[in-house]
């Protein structure tokens, strides 16, 4: 009964905000286009759960949902205007922004430990200095990519050391296990198969480097549809909280969907996801600045870019989040 009542001052606070529920009928979008993605289980559980559905059945507007199948993938497809909301580490969304893909970043799903730099069972590497002219499969503009970047540079190298091989997520585990590539800067939930499956060693882990996971908007949906983002943020926390409560069905929704075994999934539910998190602010600005001033260090982001300011404009905590 809260729950309804909630639902029902904020539908109240909307209309209050802008405008009549004839001028909202009129300016709603007929659909809205998310991502969902392995490495954002709550993404998984709202789409299996029908929640945004749901949500918006009344009004008449449709969801349609789209894979992307890592960072990359999510900024193209918004940048493209193929969908309106996208999941993403927080790295790769400055960087992208810093590129002119006009997003903005509102929501956290997750504080993941999601990337390490990996090899295989036999493989002699042990150290980042071991990198010094191996072959290293990576997916350019993911944290992943960025992860690898600030490790070469902290041991005062860059990727001239390293030969890349790019390759999306999955494929980048799949070079490794084959021998193809000396080293892999991997990715949950293929990470984790690697280590479960195949024995791959995680040679160099920093939780603290591996950014925020974070849910974008394209600013001309935020601007044009406010109340409907806030009603998205709304079911999003809804899914996380079900998440959050729930674990055995968050790991059923994550096994229907990738087929791994237990094994596999609790090691990334488990052990490397945290969904505590959901407002997005100053742990994120500082986490994603401090990514972005590596970047700028090690040559990737040019040395003109503001990123401070670049940061700032990335983030968006106005949207406000239900409270109970």
């Amino acid at each position: 009964m809260f729950e309804i009542l909630r639902r029902a001052l904020a539908a109240a606070a909307l209309i209050a905000a802008f405008g009549s529920g004839a001028a909202f009928a009129a300016d709603a979008p007929k659909q809205i286009r998310i991502d969902w993605a392995t490495y954002n289980p709550v993404s998984m559980v709202l789409k299996d759960k029908g929640l945004l559905e749901k949500e918006f059945a009344k009004d008449g507007i449709s969801i349609v949902w789209v894979q992307s199948a890592g960072s990359n993938k999510a900024l193209e497809f918004l940048n493209a205007g193929s969908i309106d909301f996208g999941s993403t580490a927080g790295s790769a969304a400055l960087v992208a922004k810093i590129n002119g893909n006009p997003i903005k970043s509102i929501y956290v799903y997750s504080r993941p430990e999601w990337t390490a730099l990996v090899t295989g069972k036999d493989s002699k590497i042990t150290k980042i200095e071991d990198l010094k002219g191996k072959r290293v499969a990576v997916t350019r503009g993911t944290d992943p990519h960025i992860f690898l970047v600030r490790a070469l540079q902290s041991v005062k190298l860059t990727d001239k050391d390293i030969t890349p091989v790019l390759l999306q997520h999955a494929d980048g585990k799949a070079a490794l296990i084959r021998g193809d590539v000396d080293a892999w800067a991997g990715l949950d939930p293929m990470m984790a198969a690697a280590e479960v499956e195949d024995g791959a060693k995680l040679f160099f882990r920093k939780p603290d480097a591996n950014t925020w996971g974070i849910l974008n908007v394209r600013e001309e949906f935020l601007k044009s549809h406010p109340q409907i983002v806030q009603r998205v943020l709304a079911v999003y926390e809804d899914a996380r909280k079900y998440s959050l409560a729930n674990y055995d069905d968050l790991k059923k929704t994550f096994i229907g969907v990738t087929k791994l075994p237990e094994t596999v999934v609790d090691k990334q539910l488990k052990e490397r996801t945290e969904l505590t998190h959901n407002k997005i602010g100053a742990p994120q600005r500082e986490s994603i600045l401090a990514a972005g001033l590596a970047l700028q260090e090690a040559g990737v982001i040019a040395a003109n870019v503001d990123v401070k300011a670049t940061v700032d404009a990335l983030i968006d905590d106005k949207v406000s989040l239900p409270t109970n």
